[in-house]
């Protein structure tokens, strides 16, 4: 079946709305993943067509996301990408490691937008931006649809590249996210400089546990620890 190609149409009700001039949209990728940054792109777009095919990046092959992100990246406007390292992540816990990380693809961009179409139902940007969240709008919005396949591209890429040096954990393939390589890699050889350590599937690495880092005063969601056990949310 085929989708619903996404629209303008929340940049121009946030333009409506708010007099936003210029609007951004921001998606992230690598919030379940055991391994690597979460990444954050921010993308401007204005009103014009987007490149044909653009939808969430999840809905596209590796081949044809890979292809997009070419084209968008010459497309739009201006965009950015902004990392949480896994330090930050077990330092922080998500929420606000993701803050940090879109703060950090905002602020690089040249120009500061009016407005933030953020993807999904939580806003964990808050003040000062003026942020309007929208579930699914990976797939429903221009702008967060570009960020979202430039992110998951650039991502896989950085994942690929630290793979070089940890090829049993195959990065290449799973980008950090659970696999049984990567689960069986984690048992054999423990986590890499690049893991997660304070989530919850070091739990099931008992010869692993005196590696495991206990996060101070930042309770984790019941998105974050389904992450940590391998569930997508």
């Amino acid at each position: 079946m085929p989708y619903e190609p996404p629209t303008h149409s929340v940049e121009r009700s946030l333009r409506a709305t708010t007099g936003a001039k210029i609007v951004a949209g921001v998606d992230e990728v690598g919030r379940g993943a055991w391994a690597g940054p979460v990444t954050v792109c921010a993308a401007i777009t204005g009103l014009r067509r987007p490149p044909e095919g653009l939808t969430d990046s999840k809905l596209l092959t590796p081949r044809r996301r890979t292809e997009l992100a070419t084209d968008l990246e010459k497309w739009v406007t201006a965009h950015a990408l902004g990392h949480a390292s896994p330090e930050e992540i077990d330092d922080l816990g998500m929420t606000a490691a993701l803050r940090l990380a879109a703060v950090r693809a905002l602020e690089a961009l040249p120009v500061r937008p009016d407005a933030v179409i953020l993807d999904g139902k939580h806003n964990y940007l808050g003040a000062p931006w003026t942020v309007r969240t929208v579930i699914k709008g990976d797939q429903s919005c221009v702008a967060v649809a570009a960020a979202s396949v430039i992110a998951k591209v650039r991502r896989d890429a950085m994942m690929a590249e630290l793979g070089l040096a940890h090829a049993d954990f195959c990065f290449e393939a799973n980008a950090g996210y659970p696999s049984p390589v990567h689960r069986a890699a984690l048992e054999a050889l423990g986590p890499t400089p690049h893991h997660r350590v304070s989530w919850a599937y070091m739990d099931a690495l008992p010869r692993w546990q005196h590696l495991k880092k206990a996060r101070v005063g930042v309770p984790a969601t019941a998105a974050e620890i389904g992450g940590q056990l391998g569930f997508d949310f």
